[in-house]
């Protein structure tokens, strides 16, 4: 399979394997919407990792099937395209990029759906969509913006540049550079430590963040406020605050 999702200690890894890019044709799109959901299911999936491998993670999409496609076609397919990013960015839990080499285009794309992004030192970033006289299709206009603010997203999406790791970093495309070696092993134990965290109280905070970045203050409080006096109700507060009484702060145990 050339997208496969693999679980162990609460942390799913879905992984892109189709040598040697990576590149996201119809049917990495399709299977990695079908695994993003079944992540978003799965009671045993606590926290997510994506993944491209030890050298890449997606340097784009297949411009041979692309270039293959008319308007009409691409009429009938963005929306599809779209929803297989949104599925990923739509997983109701803590999900991490573990970027290597190459993440252009969807691949860039596919890295802004996750809460937090880990690049190797080596990693190359960006948006040359404008390269092809096309545009970002699968939410790089609209995530690039949220997450290093209009001018900066304009930057790269009009000249289509490359950034280096440390540049990503800086403009806020990255969270954490890291050696290439150690990539995967750091956003695993990013994710391995939230899987160890209360799943409603994450699946709330992720969800009033996003609400809130994509609606105007009064909503985004209203979300807020009703996740707040919601999560009064799960066991999971109840084990937090008899442990904080009990014990100290920093101390429940969720599972």
């Amino acid at each position: 399979m050339t997208v496969t999702l693999e679980v162990a200690d609460g942390v799913g890894t879905i992984r892109l394997d189709r040598p040697p890019m990576n590149a996201l044709d119809i049917a990495i799109q399709d299977r990695l919407k079908e695994l993003a959901e079944e992540a978003a299911r799965r009671e045993d999936v606590r926290a997510v990792v994506i993944y491209g491998g030890e050298k890449v993670f997606a340097a784009g999409a297949d411009i041979k099937e692309m270039q293959a496609m008319d308007h009409t076609a691409m009429v009938l397919r963005a929306r599809a395209l779209q929803d297989s990013f949104t599925a990923v960015a739509r997983i109701p839990k803590p999900v991490v990029a573990a970027v290597t080499g190459y993440a252009l285009g969807g691949g860039c794309e596919l890295a802004l759906c996750a809460d937090f992004r880990i690049a190797a030192d080596n990693a190359k970033l960006g948006q040359p969509e404008i390269l092809l006289g096309l545009i970002p299709g699968a939410g790089g206009t609209q995530r690039l913006a949220r997450l290093i603010g209009p001018s900066k997203a304009k930057d790269l999406i009009f000249t289509g540049r490359m950034v280096k790791a440390d540049e990503a970093e800086r403009l806020g495309l990255v969270d954490r550079v890291v050696p290439a070696a150690d990539v995967y092993t750091e956003a695993h134990a990013w994710a391995a430590r939230l899987a160890q965290g209360p799943a409603i109280a994450l699946r709330a905070a992720k969800e009033s963040i996003d609400t809130g970045l994509e609606t105007d203050i009064d909503t985004g409080l209203a979300v807020e406020r009703n996740w707040f006096a919601g999560l009064f109700a799960t066991a999971d507060r109840e084990t937090g605050m008899r442990s904080f009484v009990e014990e100290g702060p920093g101390k429940a145990k969720f599972l």
